[in-house]
């Protein structure tokens, strides 16, 4: 915001507002009316979308609601990858699909889960989706049957070996909310230099990371996570600019817009 000459009213935990006197969000969000053009909101409840919304009549961008979605990350996630291999923003021959791995608990873990549901936008450029975790069932229901509707193959497997010698892409993150705490990713998951990887392989992380994800890989051909870190400033401005419909501001280039 600040970057396209914006003001923003910050407010980093909720004890600074209403809610820590026990004020519902649903009233915050009646509040914020009156304060500001678009509110951006991180909350550790998974519920506070639903909540704020309640009264909320200004857009409301959701930058990650406790265990549920990041969808800002999933649009970041993605421009990475279509920058890495434009071809799959048209359909690709059958030798061009991707596998796609995720390591994770989607159904946990809210970066993932956003990937995963912008990944079936893709089906018809993915070989086959496969999902490495320690958990029998790393989806849930919704988030299964999203991914049976799409149709793209799918392998849910505890072994990575497995799979990573066939990958594509690899996307991993740091924790996931099990029962009522966080939980960091097995050590029979993490990628370091000495991971088998596919030649043209390529690794995505939301960072921060932990030791899931080992430097040892930063100066590879495999890194895509600076990539994807640094094009989540542009993902950002764009979305901003088209919820507060203000194309008109931008200043006059001669590089069309795609």
């Amino acid at each position: 915001m600040l970057r396209l000459d914006g003001k923003t009213i910050s407010i980093s935990e909720g004890k600074t507002t209403g809610e820590a006197k026990g004020e519902s969000l649903s009233d915050i969000g009646e509040m914020f009316n009156a304060y500001a053009d678009v509110v951006i909101m991180r909350h550790t409840k998974t519920e506070s979308v639903d909540e704020i919304m309640k009264n909320l009549r200004v857009p409301l961008i959701n930058a990650g609601n406790g265990s549920g979605e990041h969808p800002t990350q999933a649009l970041t996630d993605w421009f990475a990858i279509l920058k890495w291999k434009p071809q799959l923003k048209e359909k690709v021959n059958p030798e061009e699909k991707i596998h796609l791995g995720i390591l994770g608990t989607p159904g946990s873990m809210r970066a993932v889960n956003s990937f995963l549901r912008m990944a079936v936008l893709f089906k018809e450029n993915i070989k086959q989706i496969s999902i490495i975790s320690e958990m029998a069932d790393p989806l849930g229901k919704e988030l299964s049957d999203i991914v049976r509707k799409s149709d793209i193959h799918t392998l849910i497997t505890n072994d990575i070996n497995e799979v990573i010698g066939d990958l594509d892409i690899i996307y991993m993150n740091s924790i996931a909310f099990l029962g009522d705490s966080y939980k960091s990713l097995d050590s029979r998951y993490k990628l370091n230099e000495n991971t088998q990887l596919k030649e043209d392989a390529v690794v995505l992380h939301p960072l921060a990371r932990l030791d899931e994800l080992d430097t040892t890989l930063d100066g590879t051909h495999h890194n895509l996570y600076f990539t994807q870190a640094h094009g989540a400033v542009f993902i950002r401005q764009a979305l901003l600019i088209s919820i507060l419909d203000r194309f008109d501001r931008l200043p006059k280039t001669e590089i069309p817009f795609e």
